[in-house]
C-alpha cells in the first residue's frame, strides 16, 4: 500500500529507539566469510528508523541494501519483467491491487513467514502462503482545509461532488498504470459505480482532473499543502497523510492538521513483502521478510510510513489515535475481480482520460 511517509520523504525519517530481538543470523557468504548482502526492492516511500535497520544488520549478519524505484506500480512492473532473474532478493510494497499480477508472473518464491500466526486475522490469508502482509491503509482523497476556508468554499464530501463545477480544476490523481494509489482510486470508482464507472471518469475529465505518474509528484508537487507550490487542493493520497503534518512540523507543533480526508470513496490496501524467485540468497531473504513483521519494525511503521501495522497487538502512536479516521466501510474488490478486470479497466481508463 503506500506505504507512504508524507512530509518525511522530504524532511527526514523520525528515529525511534528500539530493542530488537532479531531472527537467527543466516550463514555468511562463501564459507561464512563476511555478511550476506540482501537487496530490498521497494517504492520511494519506504522508510524505517535508522536505529531499527542498524540493529537488525548488527544482529543478523545481513547487509541490507534498500533500492527504491519509484511508485509501487513502477516497482512491480519491473519485477514482473525480471521474474525469475531478479535484480534484488526481497520485494516490499506490492499491494493488494497488484498482487495477482505478480503471482501470475511467478515473481515470488513462496514463503509465508515464521511470524504468520501473529498477523491480524482479517489480513492473515491475503498473502496466499506466498507473500507476507506487512501493513495496510486506505487510499482517500485528501483536502487542503485552509485553501477551502480562505475562499469560503465548502470542501467536497463525496465522490459525486468531485464532478461538480465548484471543484473544476482542483483534483490531482495518479495514473493507475504506474501508481498504486492511482490504481486504488480507479478501483474505488469501479466498486462504487459498477458498469457506470466510465461515465464517472468522463465527468472528472470534463471537470479538468489532472493526472500525474506517481504519489510523490501528486502530493509533494501538485497538492497545495504538499510543500511544492502546487495549485491543486484535492489529491489522491491516504487516510494517514494528515498526521504527518504534525509529526514533521517544527516546534511549536500545530494542535491539529491543516488537511483532512474525504472518507467517502476510500479504498483499502494491504502491502506485502516476499522473497523474489531466483534470489541467490533465499535464506537471508526469508530472514528479512520475517524481520519486516517483527515487533520492532511493526512498531516503527506508523510513524515512518504512516500506515497501520499488520501484526496483532502493536500499540499505535497518539497522533494516529487522535487524527486518523479509518473509513468504517472502505470500498474493496476481490482479488479475483481485480485480476480479471485490471488490464482492461486501465486500458479503458486510458482511452477516456488521456485521449
Amino acid at each position: 500500500m503506500r506505504s507512504v511517509s508524507i512530509i518525511g520523504v522530504v524532511v527526514g525519517i523520525a528515529t525511534l529507539a528500539a530493542c530488537t530481538s532479531a531472527p537467527p543470523a543466516p550463514s555468511g557468504q562463501a564459507g561464512g566469510s563476511g555478511p550476506v548482502t540482501v537487496r530490498l526492492l521497494t517504492h520511494d516511500s519506504f522508510a524505517l528508523s535508522d536505529a531499527v535497520i542498524a540493529d537488525f544488520e548488527a544482529s543478523s549478519g545481513i547487509d541490507l541494501q534498500i533500492v527504491a524505484g519509484g511508485d509501487a506500480g513502477e516497482v512491480v512492473n519491473r519485477a514482473v519483467l525480471a521474474a525469475g532473474k531478479p535484480d534484488g532478493d526481497v520485494l516490499f510494497g506490492i499491494d493488494s491491487t497488484l498482487l495477482t499480477r505478480a503471482l501470475d508472473a511467478g515473481v515470488f518464491d513462496p514463503y509465508a513467514g515464521s511470524e504468520a500466526s501473529r498477523i491480524r486475522p482479517e489480513l492473515a490469508d491475503l498473502g496466499q502462503g506466498i507473500v507476507t502482509p506487512v501493513d495496510d491503509g486506505d487510499v482517500c482523497v485528501n483536502i487542503d482545509d485552509g485553501w477551502f476556508a480562505e475562499r469560503g468554499i465548502p470542501a467536497p464530501a463525496t465522490l459525486d461532488d468531485l464532478t461538480k463545477s465548484d471543484y473544476r480544476g482542483l483534483l490531482v490523481v495518479q495514473n493507475p498504470a504506474t501508481s498504486s494509489p492511482g490504481l486504488a482510486f480507479l478501483l474505488a470508482t469501479i466498486a462504487r459505480y459498477g458498469e457506470a464507472w466510465p461515465a464517472y471518469w468522463e465527468s472528472l475529465r470534463a471537470n479538468d482532473v489532472r493526472v500525474v505518474n506517481g504519489w510523490s509528484e501528486a502530493y509533494l508537487g501538485e497538492f497545495t499543502a504538499g510543500g511544492g507550490g502546487g495549485d491543486r487542493p484535492l489529491v489522491v493520497s491516504y487516510s494517514t497523510s494528515p498526521p504527518a503534518e504534525i509529526v514533521y512540523a517544527a516546534e511549536p507543533k500545530p494542535a491539529q492538521p491543516s488537511t483532512s480526508v474525504m472518507t467517502d470513496g476510500c479504498y483499502r490496501q494491504v502491502e506485502f513483502a516476499g522473497v523474489l524467485a531466483g534470489t541467490p540468497q533465499p535464506q537471508a531473504a526469508r530472514t528479512v521478510v520475517d524481520w519486516l513483521l517483527s515487533p520492532e519494525v511493526q512498531a516503527d511503521i506508523p510513524l515512518s510510513m504512516f500506515v497501520f501495522p499488520a501484526r496483532q497487538g502493536v500499540a499505535l502512536p497518539e497522533v494516529f489515535t487522535q487524527f486518523v479516521t479509518r473509513p468504517a466501510t472502505p470500498l474493496e474488490l476481490s482479488p479475483d475481480e481485480v485480476a480479471d478486470g485490471r488490464d482492461a479497466w486501465i486500458a479503458q481508463w486510458n482511452e477516456i482520460v488521456l485521449r
